[in-house]
């Protein structure tokens, strides 16, 4: 079973950085050291505001199946939780910048009346 591929009501992407230390000496000169050329610790937030709880439901299993934020994993469709973001996808991804997701925390699902509910999902970038 792959992430669901349900359209998020909203996304938040945080790029990441490039692995740098800087060592900053007592007089303020700074020493900058790059160690990768591959961007690291992407984040992602989605939300699904009134969705079945039976979709809900997918987000619990592939948690599951992920062994929590253990196992990393990328979106099987582009669509789904990039939809609404008409630039190329590939640019708030994962994969393009030698990484894959792994869950932050574990999504977090509210009833809001029953049989519906509100899922919010944390993800962080993993190099593989």
């Amino acid at each position: 079973m792959g992430f669901p591929t349900l359209a998020p009501s909203s996304r938040q992407f945080y790029l990441g950085e490039f692995p740098v230390k800087t060592f900053r000496a007592m007089d303020g000169y700074e020493v900058r050291l790059l160690y990768g050329s591959k961007l690291t610790k992407n984040q992602m937030s989605l939300t699904y505001n009134a969705i079945p709880d039976q979709s809900a439901e997918l987000f619990i299993k592939h948690y599951e199946e992920m062994r929590g934020s253990f196992e990393a994993f990328s979106f099987e469709d582009q669509k789904g939780p990039k939809t609404g973001w008409d630039a190329d996808p590939a640019s708030i991804g994962a994969v393009s910048y030698g990484n894959q997701w792994r869950y932050d925390k574990p999504p977090t699902v509210t009833s809001v009346r029953p049989g519906v509910s509100n899922v919010s999902v944390s993800l962080v970038s993993a190099l593989i």
